[in-house]
């Protein structure tokens, strides 16, 4: 089978360090129960160990070459389906229940995808996935961090994030310019936060965060009145960085009310 070149603009870096590959798959753990989702399985470095072990795998490919090549690859497989299509404009929803996500998402559409997936959150049991360190990082932060922000909080709202292990760039062909690490993303259990304006709750984090040298009284004077982060216990002399979701999300709750 001829060698596939990466393609730039799809940021394909593909695995090849076996160490690595199994690590990811003991990390995941497929079993013959599971219905398994990987995004971006490129040359299939960890399809065939997923394809063994799962009950079922989908496999999402938005290169056409590579899913043509997935499909003449497991057509005889039939408990794996090929989709050729953009992860970012995908029903993942449509695949079924207790969904596990794989995937070694492209560095440049990695935070927009975890969003779309959000929207799927209620379908999916699990997801591991191969992603910047630093975004990883930042994903994982601890308020009081410097790595804390806009991108932790939201994904913490119904998320547990934890970062598993890192990747150094020479495990990848061609290799990427970053340390690479593993996380795993558990959507945590229903009414662990209510939130009443998903919107707003972000609006609320942005401006925060546009300004996280400020205290959280200045950086949000154009939406927050001064007695607000009083009647939920905030308070205002705090750096954005220190303020927990939980905080955030009372505060967000507490303007929706308010408003109404």
């Amino acid at each position: 089978m001829t060698k596939h070149r990466a393609r730039k603009r799809f940021g394909q870096h593909f695995l090849t360090d076996p160490g690595v590959i199994d690590a990811i798959i003991r990390a995941v753990h497929p079993t013959g129960d599971d219905v398994v989702v990987e995004i971006g399985p490129g040359q299939g470095a960890i399809t065939d160990a997923l394809a063994r072990n799962a009950g079922h795998l989908h496999a999402v490919e938005l290169d056409r070459d590579l899913a043509a090549r997935l499909r003449r690859q497991y057509g005889d497989h039939p408990n794996v389906t090929v989709h050729e299509g953009d992860a970012l404009q995908f029903d993942f929803a449509a695949l079924g229940e207790k969904l596990r996500i794989v995937g070694n998402l492209p560095y440049n559409i990695s935070t927009p995808l975890l969003f779309h997936l959000l929207k799927s959150r209620d379908h999916i049991l699990d997801m591991h996935f191969m992603l910047q360190k630093e975004v990883v990082a930042r994903m994982a932060a601890s308020p009081g961090s410097k790595a804390y922000g806009r991108l932790g909080i939201m994904l913490g709202c119904h998320l547990q994030v934890e970062s598993l292990f890192d990747v150094d760039p020479g495990a990848f062909s061609p290799p990427p310019d970053v340390t690479s690490a593993v996380v795993r993303l558990d959507p945590l259990p229903p009414g662990t936060f209510e939130i009443a304006d998903e919107p707003g709750l972000s609006t609320l984090v942005a401006t925060a965060f546009m300004q996280r040298r400020k205290t959280l009284r200045n950086a949000l004077k154009k939406l927050v009145e001064p007695g607000d982060l009083e009647a939920v216990g905030i308070d205002g002399g705090a750096r954005p960085e220190q303020v927990s979701i939980a905080d955030y999300i009372r505060l967000s709750n507490h303007l929706w009310r308010k408003s109404r």
